[in-house]
Order: C-alpha cells, then sequence, then structure tokens
C-alpha cells in the first residue's frame, strides 16, 4: 500500500502532484507548449542475425518459454497493448506464465486496460505485478483507487506513452504483441486472420524500443505476412496460441450510438455548430470519439454534408461503420485511422486503400517535428467533468475514484477547435463544477462545451462566438449554464474527501505532470 503521506510539489496549473513517481522524480506540468525535452531519443540493444536462425523461424512453444528465453527476471516492464478492447486474450496468459515462473515486482505498461483484465488483480495483491502503468478501465481502476496497487499508476495519452517511450522514460524490456496474423519470421498485421481486430499501432513503439520482443498469433501464415504493421526484423520469438482475441469484443459499451434524447440533442446541436460556425466546408476534417453522443454527431454531420454537397479531406479515426459509410459513399477521401472500433472498420481497413492505418507517432506523439492532431478542423470529445474555466477531467468521476483511461483525448485538444460534448448531468450529478477533481486537460484547449441545454463557447475564441452568431443553436455562458444544472440539482454535491496520499499521477502529453489522483477516504 501507498504511504500515509508522500511528498508533493505544486505544478504550474497550481495542482498537487507526487514528487516522486515509483522511483522517479517528477517534472511538474510547466504550461501548455512551454517544457522543452534535450537529447537522443532512446534506443534499443544492437543485434545480430548471427543469434537467431537462418532460417527465420523464430517460433517457440509457449508463451511461458518465450519470456524464459527473454531473460524475464523480478522488477523487469512488461508491455501489452489493447487492440481488442476488452477481447483480448493474451495478457492474462503472460501474467499467468511469468507467476509460473516465479518472478515479483513487474512493472506493466499496457497501452489499456479493461475489465477482462480483472484476473490480474491477485498478480497485484501478491507482488507479481508491483504496479501498472497506463490507463486503467473499470476494475483495475477501482483496485488503483483503492489504494491497494503497491506503486503508483501512472496515466498517459496514447501519444504520451510513445512520448515516455521514445524518450527513455519508460524501458520496455520485454514488449508482448498479440497479433492475429503473422509469419514465423514476426512480421505481423492486425487486419485479417480469424481474430481480426484492425491495425497494430500502438505496439508499433513497443515492437522499436523493446529490448526483447515477443509476438503471439493465433494466425501463422508462410513468410511474407502482407502487409506487415510490425516488422519481423524486430521480432525475437513468435508464440502460436489457439486464439490471441475476440474481434467482436473490441465494440465495447462506449461505442454504441446514444439512445437516450438528450444526448441526441446534444450531438445535433454540435454538428449544427460545426456547419453554422462555418467549419463543415470542402476540404475539412474532424474527428470524434467513440462514445455514443460522438457517433450520434458523426451521423448528424454526415447529413448536412450531403445536403451541402461538402466533402472531406479526411477523417481521423478510430473507425466504426460510420465513419466506414462515410468513406464508402464518397464524403472523405481517407480515414486515417489509430484505433478500429468495429467489425465493419476492420473490414474496411483491409480491403479500401483510403483507410489508411496510422500510430500515435504520427497522429499524437507531441515530441516529434509535429503530428497530425494539429491539422484537424473539429475534434468532439467526452468528460467526466467540466469545470468553469473549461479544464476538463476524464479519468475520475466526481467521486474521484480511478475509472477510465486518457486514450487519445489529451493528444485531440491540440485541433483547431474542440469541443466536449457531455450531458448536464449524470446520476443527478453536475457534470459542470467550479473545479474538476481531477485536471487530464487545460481548459486553453477547449474551445466549446456542449450539453442539451445549448453550447458554451470559451471566451478565448472570439472568432467561434462571432462565427456563431447566426447559428440557431443556444449559446451560454458557461457560469450561467452551470447556474441551471444546479438549480435543477438543488446544488453542487459534496466534495469527496481525500487521504494524504496519492494512487495515481496523470501525465501530460510533453513527460510532464499535470496532476496527481488521491485515495478516496470511504
Amino acid at each position: 500500500m501507498a504511504l500515509d503521506t508522500q511528498e508533493c510539489v505544486r505544478n504550474a496549473a497550481g495542482r498537487e502532484i507526487p514528487a516522486v513517481i515509483n522511483d522517479h522524480e517528477a517534472i511538474p506540468f510547466q504550461g501548455v507548449g512551454q517544457y522543452r525535452p534535450t537529447g537522443p531519443k532512446a534506443a534499443p540493444p544492437i543485434r545480430s542475425c548471427a543469434d537467431y536462425p537462418s532460417s527465420g523461424d523464430k517460433q517457440v512453444e509457449s508463451i511461458k518459454e518465450a519470456l524464459r528465453r527473454a531473460g524475464l527476471r523480478d522488477g523487469m516492464t512488461i508491455s501489452t497493448h489493447h487492440h481488442f478492447r476488452n477481447g483480448d486474450l493474451v495478457a492474462n496468459q503472460v501474467f499467468d506464465a511469468a507467476k509460473e515462473l516465479g518472478v515479483k515486482n513487474l512493472r506493466w505498461f499496457p497501452s489499456a486496460a479493461f475489465p477482462c483484465h480483472s484476473p490480474l488483480i491477485p498478480y497485484l495483491e501478491d507482488g507479481t505485478i508491483h504496479h501498472i502503468e497506463g490507463s486503467m478501465n473499470g476494475p483495475l481502476g477501482a483496485f488503483a483507487s483503492s489504494g491497494k496497487m503497491k506503486g503508483l499508476g501512472v496515466l498517459r495519452s496514447h501519444g504520451g506513452r510513445w512520448q515516455a517511450i521514445q524518450d527513455g522514460e519508460v524501458h520496455i524490456d520485454i514488449a508482448v504483441i498479440a497479433a492475429p496474423t503473422a509469419d514465423p519470421f514476426g512480421n505481423a498485421t492486425g487486419d485479417r486472420g480469424p481474430s481480426a481486430c484492425g491495425l497494430l499501432g500502438f505496439a508499433l513503439a513497443d515492437s522499436v524500443f523493446a529490448d526483447h520482443v515477443i509476438v503471439v498469433t493465433d494466425n501463422l501464415v508462410p513468410f511474407p505476412c502482407v502487409p506487415w504493421q510490425i516488422q519481423g526484423n524486430n521480432v525475437d520469438q513468435v508464440v502460436v496460441i489457439d486464439q490471441v482475441g475476440v474481434p467482436e469484443r473490441i465494440v465495447s459499451g462506449t461505442t454504441v450510438v446514444t439512445k437516450s434524447p438528450d444526448r441526441q440533442l446534444i450531438a445535433e446541436y454540435v454538428a449544427r455548430f460545426v456547419r453554422d460556425a462555418g467549419i463543415m466546408k470542402e476540404g475539412f476534417s474532424f474527428q470524434a470519439g467513440a462514445g455514443g453522443i460522438t457517433l450520434a454527431f458523426a451521423l448528424y454531420l454526415k447529413q448536412f454534408m450531403k445536403e451541402a454537397g461538402v466533402k472531406a479531406r479526411f477523417i481521423r479515426g478510430g473507425s466504426n461503420q460510420y465513419l466506414v459509410e462515410m468513406l464508402e459513399e464518397g464524403l472523405t477521401d481517407y480515414i486515417l485511422d489509430g484505433q478500429t472500433f468495429d467489425l465493419d472498420g476492420v473490414r474496411s481497413m483491409r480491403e479500401n486503400p483510403g483507410h489508411i492505418n496510422t500510430s500515435p507517432f504520427t497522429s499524437y506523439n507531441f515530441h516529434g517535428k509535429g503530428n497530425f492532431a494539429s491539422f484537424v478542423d473539429v475534434v468532439i470529445l467526452g468528460a467526466t467533468e467540466v469545470d468553469v474555466d473549461f479544464n476538463a477531467n476524464v479519468v475520475t468521476h466526481s467521486d474521484g475514484r480511478l475509472l477510465h483511461g486518457i486514450g487519445g483525448w489529451q493528444n485531440c485538444l491540440f485541433s483547431r477547435c474542440t469541443v466536449l460534448a457531455v450531458p448536464s448531468v449524470r446520476d443527478r450529478i453536475p457534470v459542470i463544477v467550479d473545479q474538476v477533481t481531477t485536471l487530464v486537460g487545460p481548459g486553453e484547449l477547449v474551445d466549446v462545451v456542449a450539453t442539451e441545454r445549448g453550447l458554451a463557447i470559451n471566451p478565448r475564441r472570439t472568432d467561434l462566438m462571432e462565427a456563431a452568431k447566426g447559428s440557431s443553436v443556444p449559446i451560454l455562458d458557461i457560469h450561467e449554464l452551470k447556474a441551471q444544472i444546479d438549480r435543477l440539482c438543488g446544488g453542487a454535491p459534496a466534495k469527496p474527501k481525500f487521504a494524504d496520499d496519492f494512487i495515481a499521477a496523470i501525465q501530460w502529453v510533453d513527460g510532464t505532470t499535470i496532476d496527481g489522483v488521491r485515495r478516496v477516504v470511504s
């Protein structure tokens, strides 16, 4: 369990953060765009072809044997990816094998963890896994919130994870990549095979920078596996198992169009705003998240685009059937896909040359020579809380408990117009608050907050205020919006009570720490 008290420091956002995160000194958040890294990128050790089979066949008989050959020992970092979302069948087997090998104090570095990974909680309790550095959804987040994890959880965005790897902030000893199709040399792809899940972009950094790379597949094909998303030259071993994932479970409860009339109204308001403010025009671009409101927004926008005869140059994914339909109907030239959210997206990536697989390096990495995120004209995202200064929270609820990951949310804030589409109230608790419980995104990057009561535009964006004057969408001051919601709910709820000890750290896109999450006192 974390100590009762921990030394903390205050960052540029006024937030208290742990001074030390898992034995490493934290770099406090310094403001948007203020931190500049120095030095070279990290690099994996040099290898020699003399140490690998000349036949190119790198198969070994089991995950356990692959880990043994990788030299697994106490305190190492093991990474996995989440392209199967709640259908992943590999990560649990990796730590089952680690337990059998008797290792302790492993750092698990997933691109995200889901409820399907709850069987790993006993390994967190017995010390096989020391802590998790990755988005934790559901039971694992709840476990971290309890203060029972032996180290601090560290949450990063998708781009922040790539940044942490390439900058040497996180050194991966062993990367395990679940691949729907691979060849014996280790070339691998996710867009075909019985367990096809789309792309493998979240595992790309792991394959390039890790000391040791293991590909696990249930569909071994003769060399070459084409197209390859993971290059076999970066792979040490290949393991064949019965099944690596359940593709149907890449569709989670959040990737379904909302049926709520209030949430449908939010989606319509946002689409109308995008149209009326002149953002929707020939050659524009947009990104919509995987939540029910944002999926509904895409349907409304599609209707308005058809009516206006407007075509997008590209759509940023997470892809889904609705974006695929727009591509197939000629409403966009390209889907630039970062994550495949349903089986229509998987099919489209495999068959349509306009459906391009990308990675967090191209899309989100803040320590590159630019990335795609800032090219997008408008992005529609969700949030658990937004405050009157437009700061936003996506990892905890108003009760302070850690239940969600960051995903690409932080990285998307750098678009030309960022809209947070949120209901006014969840479970009779206001979503618009005086101050967010956990700061994940600075208010200066949030341009519009959209609810079923209307839209609030950040006063910094006088251009959007002017552009929206002719719109029929209700425009409200955010303080007025909050007052309406508070009257509806009978006032703001009591704030949760926190202990002194931190249970997690929230990283900003540049590797600095933007907030700390303290243990909730029951």
